[in-house]
């Protein structure tokens, strides 16, 4: 303000710069009210007030400041002036506040804070701003609120058409100790388990992990690796460790990775140390070491399609010991997905046994866009005759000759790693399939 001294210009400055300097901006607020200007003492008196809320002598300044009698027993000496005799306040000072009732005689009236407080609500601001999900018990600090959880869903492994070979072997080795906790206590199995599920793309193995979480009766985290990296050192293994801790509070909980070779690759091929950093914390949070409780209760399962480039320490036992090899589905499979796939579509007389026996090794996404090519092909006949008709087991057999299975080239690449690194028996079972299949 151009009228000011320099002397309360300095100190508009100094509070401006440490404005949690509480007798700074007391002995600011004196100089104000000095120089008769009250309604800003007022307002400096209630910011000093807001970082300490019991300092008396901010109390006593808001009471001169605004022009009322001090609170407390008076004696005679100090009696406070009759009120006719007492001056009017400056023209720009707030009005007194009247108080709801006489005080007993003898006794000054007490000050009202809440009636202050409105006064002077408009001229300050408040301190914090509140969390609009705190306030209905969902703040980040929650549990479920950071993270997208899925309640137990009702998706079964029944719903997964054919794959007998999987199901039996999630059932055996995953499901079973799990559904009989007597048996488990028995031979000392704990209530907590990794499993991998690896395979060309398009078969469904996030599918499948729903499933199991439904047969768990658990809750369904699912995790990739947008939902961890951060450009912040070190903001990318809080979130890992954010992630289980989560997890570990919503128990029963399967927590699905997907595309573990990315969140999970081999540290001896990664040059950036910060993804080193996150496979180093996800093993940390595998084993259950940063919480005391360990990891009862969660259900680890990842997902990916080159299980090669993911780091071994992940799959050492205690992790993810376990693994499951998700192939292209098999005819009941295919004949499911067809039915699926059609179902909302206007078709004529198909015969899904010619279809099935025509895309044999066709991933679930193959399958998908066969119906969706010969569906393109029926619209074009329709548009350009100018009459609807219906799709034909030609329009699908059509499609199906056009589109090659994209398994093809992961089985390529898979049969060199079957046959020349296949240290341990971790991959007997995609070199029993190639066999099978004849394609070594």
């Amino acid at each position: 303000m151009a009228d000011e001294s320099p002397l309360i210009r300095s100190l508009r400055v100094a509070v401006a710069a440490a404005p949690d300097d509480v007798p700074l901006r007391l002995h600011f607020a004196e100089l104000l009210l000095a120089e008769g200007r009250n309604d800003e003492a007022v307002a400096e008196a209630a910011v000093a007030l807001q970082h300490a809320p019991g300092d008396a002598g901010a109390r006593a300044l808001m009471v001169r400041a605004m022009g009322l009698p001090p609170a407390g027993n008076q004696s005679p000496a100090s009696a406070p002036t009759p009120v006719e005799n007492v001056p009017e306040p400056p023209a720009s000072a707030p009005a007194p506040v009247e108080s709801a009732s006489e005080p007993p005689a003898g006794k000054a009236a007490a000050f009202d804070w809440d009636a202050a407080e409105q006064q002077v609500q408009d001229l300050v601001g408040p301190r914090f701003l509140e969390d609009p999900q705190a306030a209905d018990g969902e703040g980040a600090a929650g549990d479920a609120a950071a993270w997208d959880i899925d309640a137990p869903g009702s998706v079964r492994l029944a719903d997964v058409g054919g794959m007998d070979e999987v199901k039996d072997r999630l059932e055996a080795a995953f499901l079973a100790p799990m559904r009989n906790p007597e048996l488990r206590r028995l031979y000392g199995k704990s209530l907590r388990g990794g499993l991998l599920l690896y395979g060309p793309p398009g078969c469904g193995k996030t599918f499948i992990a729903r499933a199991v979480a439904g047969e768990l009766g658990a809750n369904f985290l699912t995790v990739s690796l947008s939902d961890v990296l951060d450009m912040w050192i070190g903001a990318s293994e809080k979130n890992i460790h954010d992630i289980f801790e989560t997890a570990r509070r919503q128990a029963p909980c399967v927590v699905f990775l997907d595309e573990l070779d990315a969140l999970g690759a081999k540290r001896s091929r990664t040059h950036h140390s910060g993804l080193r950093n996150v496979v180093n914390q996800l093993l940390t949070e595998l084993d259950g070491i940063a919480s005391g409780a360990g990891n009862e209760g969660v259900f680890v399962l990842a997902a990916t399609n080159v299980p090669w480039d993911v780091d071994i320490a992940l799959r050492r036992p205690g992790r993810l010991d376990r693994t499951l090899l998700v192939l292209p589905p098999d005819a009941t499979a295919r004949e499911a997905i067809l039915r699926y796939h059609l179902r909302e579509r206007p078709i004529e007389a198909v015969d899904l046994g010619k279809l099935v026996k025509a895309t044999e090794d066709f991933s679930g996404a193959d399958l998908a866009h066969v119906c969706e090519t010969a569906a393109e092909a029926a619209l074009l006949d329709s548009a350009r005759s100018g009459s609807i008709r219906l799709i034909t087991t030609k329009d699908l057999l059509g499609a199906a000759k056009q589109i090659k299975p994209s398994t093809e080239p992961w089985f390529a690449a898979a049969r060199n790693v079957a046959m020349f690194a296949n240290e341990g028996g971790l991959y007997d079972d995609l070199l029993a399939h190639l066999k099978r299949k004849r394609k070594l």
